[in-house]
């Protein structure tokens, strides 16, 4: 046994957890590395608020991961008691069982994953056979468990007749929609041979009695840690839907002295129903630790996540303000104290802080007061309604298909929304912009090219739109948006390539008399030398152009 235990718990090379493939870009493992740094930092927070104590030397302290997917969170922990417990508990065989089954737990996310964990943490997929080094266990789950859950479907509208398990006629809904994690009964109502993901950790009215139906009536876990799953497979809309804010309000609900979590960073100043839970989290005086990763490719290098990704240390003992670093191509800004709450999303570069009190402080409108809302006129980016030559009384539609730009013609009459705006010149400028390039240099474009459109004119839902009176007017604001200052604090709360009304926020008004110029905004606002030239490093030139 000895022998056993200290070959399957020593330094592999090469790690097999570094080789497997994601499930999706939903369901990603978390690389050891990333995990351990995790772990490091869980360490930190655990010393500053139990007196300097080393977490991986105290035989009593309870750690769960509730979505547990290849293990290595488990893994990683259990090799670190191993070594932190040597003294505590010197013989091995029973240092190793004493971690597996009074320390380490996890909720599997699926069958496979289960089993995955399982060889992991127990070098045998079932925790108590034979080559398991736990030898405690009397049962194949161990610690690490998993059942399948079902969805709950509600809502549903549309129905066909089926027989229950008597034979007596029933109404079958199909179009429902789960009342927990809000899935599409037509996507993931598909049998029995396949994965529900209906998730144990989400699925239930009460998280403390779920946790104490699997792990007994007084488990409470002083530490929770993982990487949920991130976001619904869509059911042919355009947008997926984030899931993992439900984590993490589930895990709070838990009551764990420390809660570690590695989710997506989109929640900071965007994201699809993510409204409420932003505002949790930045007046959230629990969190301690942020470390964000504007690139997630840094993080998970094989997996496409937009707006990069983060973790979070959450400490229930902790009061204040919390330590933000942000990680991009190596370079490392922070850790600075901050408020998270001070604005109403998180500023991801502390160095932009300055800039941004300093134009909050004058109290001038947001240039949103002129710019107007998305699908302004009613009509959606594949609108096809409009004609290619004009007729007497039409107005120009502005709109973007397959990349190109172009425009057509309707009726005026047939302008219902917004009546009131034909007949204004217009800064059209894309719903869709640049992003991806900022996410891994820090230096981008932040927006799409703009366009001047002339009165009368209307757009399709694939432009926003400044709108003023004239067309001297119209270039002021033009070259008020190719200026690297206005972009800059446009990039403060554009997290992704979308450009919505609510990015343009921090953006002041100016006076429409002039072409205005970096140069005269600099001075305006009187920047620092480092100020600007932060500007200049991270906001490329944009050429203008009438076309």
């Amino acid at each position: 046994m000895t022998h056993q235990a200290s070959l399957t718990l020593r330094g592999r090379n090469p790690d097999v957890l570094t080789c497997i493939a994601n499930l999706s870009n939903d369901e990603v493992f978390t690389p050891p590395e990333v995990a351990n740094r995790m772990l490091d930092d869980l360490a930190m927070v655990w010393a500053k608020s139990n007196g300097g104590e080393n977490l991986w030397t105290n035989p009593d302290v309870t750690f769960l991961d509730p979505f547990t997917k290849s293990g290595v969170f488990l893994r990683e922990i259990t090799s670190r008691l191993t070594k932190g417990l040597a003294e505590v508990i010197p013989v091995l065989e029973d240092r190793v069982d004493h971690i597996l089954t009074k320390q380490v737990f996890g909720i599997a996310i699926t069958e496979l994953t289960s089993m995955l964990a399982r060889r992991s943490v127990y070098c045998s997929k079932w925790a108590d056979g034979e080559h398991s080094i736990a030898k405690s266990f009397n049962n194949p789950d161990g610690n690490i468990w998993f059942q399948r859950i079902e969805h709950t479907w509600v809502g549903g509208a549309e129905w066909v007749v089926t027989a229950d398990k008597y034979g007596n006629h029933i109404k079958e809904y199909t179009n429902g929609r789960c009342k927990y994690c809000g899935a599409s009964q037509k996507t993931l109502d598909r049998g029995e041979d396949r994965e529900t993901h209906a998730y144990a950790f989400t699925h239930t009215d009460g998280i403390v009695a779920r946790i104490a139906e699997l792990f007994g009536e007084d488990m409470q876990f002083d530490v929770v840690i993982g990487n949920p799953p991130y976001q619904l497979e869509s059911d042919g809309g355009t947008r997926d839907v984030p899931i993992y804010q439900h984590f993490v309000e589930q895990a709070k609900k838990l009551a764990p002295r420390l809660l570690v979590m590695i989710i997506p960073s989109r929640w900071m100043a965007g994201g699809l129903g993510l409204g409420e839970f932003r505002k949790r989290m930045l007046s959230d005086r629990r969190i301690r630790e942020l470390v964000d990763y504007p690139n997630a490719a840094e993080v998970f290098p094989s997996v496409g996540i937009n707006g990069g990704v983060c973790y979070f240390v959450w400490d229930s003992s902790h009061n204040g303000d919390c330590n933000v670093t942000m990680v991009r191509g190596g370079e490392v800004v922070g850790p600075m104290s901050r408020s998270l709450g001070e604005f109403d999303v998180l500023v991801r570069d502390a160095r932009a802080l300055g800039i941004l009190r300093k134009v909050r402080a004058r109290g001038e409108a947001s240039i949103n007061s002129i710019l107007a809302r998305d699908k302004e006129f009613g009509w959606t980016s594949n609108f096809d309604g409009f004609r290619e030559a004009s007729k007497p009384g039409d107005v120009p539609l502005y709109y973007i298909r397959s990349i190109k730009r172009a425009h057509g013609f309707v009726a005026r009459e047939n302008v219902t929304k917004s009546a009131h705006l034909i007949d204004t010149w217009k800064l059209l400028v894309p719903a869709v912009g640049s992003g991806r390039e900022r996410e891994k240099s820090g230096v981008d474009l932040v927006l799409g090219p703009p366009l001047i459109a002339p009165s009368p004119s209307v757009c399709t839902q694939s432009f926003l739109f400044f709108y003023v009176q004239s067309q001297e007017q119209a270039k002021s604001v033009r070259a008020y948006y190719a200026t690297k200052f206005f972009r800059f604090l446009v990039s403060l709360r554009k997290i992704t390539q979308h450009a919505t009304h609510s990015t343009y926020s921090w953006v002041p008004m100016q006076s429409w008399d002039r072409i205005w110029t970096d140069g005269e905004l600099y001075a305006k606002y009187e920047l620092t030398t480092d100020e600007i030239s932060l500007v200049e490093s991270m906001i490329r030139p944009m050429e203008l152009s009438d076309d």
